[in-house]
């Protein structure tokens, strides 16, 4: 369900490729596994950094998944994104695994995501006009 959520926000951008999400997705994996099985995701998110858009990505666990209502839509404001980055928490006993994961991806990191700006989400672009106009045209 991440790496959907990741893979869908990445896609509403023009010039960037649902694939690639995909591959940094899938070769996260392995640590997310073990980020999610230790807790780790209840306190320390995934943050997507895509242009203005910074959505941090927490797991509930226990009985309180079990009446959580999740919203897995696509984070809107990306349509303009020319960059992603997805950090990865590296809590204390997977340092080194999770760096390791980071290294083997340009898109993955291990450090601290920068600090959103202020109103980020509502400053950017929540279509691709450009897209839409050749959408349109087409038909």
């Amino acid at each position: 369900m991440i790496s959907d959520l990741v893979a869908d926000t990445v896609a509403q951008s023009s010039v960037l490729s649902r694939d690639e999400a995909v591959q940094a997705m899938s070769a996260a994996k392995p640590v997310g596994r073990m980020l999610i099985a230790a807790g780790h995701l209840q306190q320390h998110p995934i943050t997507l950094v895509i242009g203005k858009v910074h959505c941090e990505i927490t797991t509930v666990s226990g009985t309180a998944a079990l009446a959580l209502e999740e919203n897995l839509n696509p984070v809107p404001g990306a349509a303009g994104a020319d960059a992603f980055t997805i950090h990865l928490p590296s809590p204390a006993p997977l340092q080194a695994q999770v760096k390791a994961v980071a290294d083997g991806h340009t898109r993955l990191s291990d450090a601290v995501p920068p600090a959103p700006e202020a109103k980020a989400a509502s400053s950017g672009p929540l279509i691709d006009r450009e897209a839409l106009r050749r959408v349109v045209t087409q038909q």
